[in-house]
């Protein structure tokens, strides 16, 4: 009686999955019709990648994927004056970062003066009053990403070697 029993339950069981399976294998995927007659894959908002953003740089543009840590950041705002230390994190392609500054700091008026690519990729960008030091490592499970930005001097004897 026991074993007729389990019978029944795994039987009943069965014929659920397979109604089941039946069920999903016959929904028709979403698709749109446009005008030339074909059938697309419709696009959902989670196909889009966000858009990069401004933060506390006006001109130095940042990838959506990027988070900031507060904890590691400063940076000190003033009347038509911003400086310090911008530290970000994320799951980014430390290639795809390089290539997204290297871009769009030239589109801000930026100018690359140098860079270092090893592990550590440090770029060197220039403007007119300002330079910006980006400062890319990455880590086991994520990139980090710190942006330097500081007020150009203008003397010549200014510095450490006075």
């Amino acid at each position: 009686m026991a074993d007729l029993r389990r019978f029944r339950i795994l039987g009943g069981i069965s014929a659920l999955l397979f109604v089941f399976v039946i069920f999903l294998g016959c929904t028709p995927a979403k698709t749109s019709t446009k005008k030339s007659g074909r059938l697309e894959p419709a696009v959902s908002k989670r196909d889009k990648t966000p858009a990069p953003l401004y933060y506390d740089f006006e001109d130095v543009l940042v990838p959506a994927e990027l988070k900031v840590d507060k904890k590691k950041s400063f940076v000190y705002h003033a009347p038509d004056f911003t400086a310090g230390v911008l530290v970000l994190t994320g799951r980014v392609e430390i290639n795809s970062l390089i290539r997204f500054f290297d871009n769009n700091m030239a589109k801000d008026n930026w100018r690359l003066v140098s860079s270092f690519k090893s592990p550590r990729t440090i770029m060197f960008f220039n403007k007119a009053n300002r330079g910006c030091i980006i400062n890319i490592t990455d880590k086991q499970f994520k990139t980090e990403v710190e942006i330097w930005v500081a007020p150009t001097v203008e003397t010549a004897e200014s510095g450490l070697l006075k």
